[in-house]
């Protein structure tokens, strides 16, 4: 998706994982783990998320941080949580906007949890326009940080 915001206000909106819950349709708070305060290549978070009434939390690790242009972070597999998935994130200039690409590749999976999270979860299995619409609410917050930070100059 193309958004009405440059590659650099559209990279310090998604660098900034706590500011996930501002775009995301699922998680709603992100909390920083093991003193992390920041992204970059180890750090880890929670993300506390929510769909319908069905809530839950997920440790994340982030496994690249490739500044102003990629960041991919992997759910952790527990006990409850067996499956890992990596989230990425891609921008790339489009004039002065920017494209931007959200994937996520299922690591690990045990094909009896996907079921179980299919009948818990059922956007899981088909996400509609749920992802296009955190592109868009990215693209959004991104243009309007950066029309506040031209104001405030």
């Amino acid at each position: 998706m193309i958004v009405d915001a440059s590659v650099e206000a559209v990279w310090r909106v998604v660098a900034d994982i706590t500011r996930t819950s501002e775009w995301s349709h699922e998680c709603h708070r992100i909390t920083w783990l093991r003193g992390a305060t920041t992204a970059a290549p180890g750090a880890r978070f929670r993300g506390h998320n929510r769909s319908g009434r069905l809530r839950w939390s997920r440790d994340c690790a982030i496994v690249a941080f490739e500044a102003p242009h990629r960041i991919t972070w992997r759910t952790i597999a527990t006990t409850v949580f067996p499956d890992s998935t990596d989230w990425t994130i891609e921008l790339e200039p489009v004039g002065s906007r920017t494209r931007v690409v959200q994937t996520y590749q299922m690591r690990d999976t045990p094909r009896w949890f996907r079921w179980i999270a299919g009948v818990m979860v059922p956007m899981h299995l088909d996400r509609g326009d749920a992802p296009a619409d955190d592109l868009r609410r990215i693209g959004m917050i991104a243009a309007r940080d950066a029309e506040g930070a031209a104001t405030r100059q």
